[in-house]
């Protein structure tokens, strides 16, 4: 059984795309593509469920159209619609440059002053040029390269050297 903490949200599945079983699917993290996936993981009724990828073309730079293995209709391709994707952590990539903002949603921050957890990321927002964090309390963190010191993928953790009076803020 695949648990939540194994995997990360990378899109959403859209609307069908002709009657062959073919579905667009919304990303926001190529990773699938990337390493090479051979297989997605859906949320139907609450339970992860794997999905093998017997094709994939890409639309546009955050749009794919998606052919799952042995489904071979529109009416099956229908009952998917609307699902969340998922990637596996373990098949993400391995390097920290390739690391995407929606691998790190669950990542606790770390102070580097005192070694305190300050929060874990439920949000990134990079919808404006200053990327945030938004922890699971509300509060907003910058996302900068020159706060970040560290980051540990195994053990899910951003170190940040904060400035003074950011978080009682």
């Amino acid at each position: 059984m695949i648990k939540e903490e194994e995997v990360y949200k990378i899109g959403k599945l859209g609307k069908t795309h002709g009657v062959k079983g073919e579905i667009s699917f919304l990303f926001d993290d190529d990773v699938f593509d990337r390493v090479d996936a051979d297989y997605l993981v859906l949320m139907i009724d609450g339970i992860l469920v794997p999905f093998f990828m017997e094709e994939y073309r890409f639309r546009s730079d955050t749009t794919a159209i998606v052919k799952f293995e042995d489904i071979n209709t529109q009416e099956r391709a229908r009952e998917l619609t609307g699902c969340d994707i998922f990637f596996p952590r373990t098949l993400a990539d391995s390097d920290n440059e390739n690391l995407s903002w929606a691998a790190i949603v669950g990542f606790d921050i770390i102070d580097t002053e005192s070694g305190n957890i300050i929060g874990r990321i439920a949000y990134v927002d990079d919808t404006t040029i200053n990327i945030l964090f938004e922890l699971e309390d509300g509060r907003l963190i910058p996302a900068s390269e020159d706060l970040i010191t560290a980051i540990d993928q195994q053990a899910r953790t951003i170190t940040m050297r904060l400035p003074e009076g950011l978080l009682s803020l």
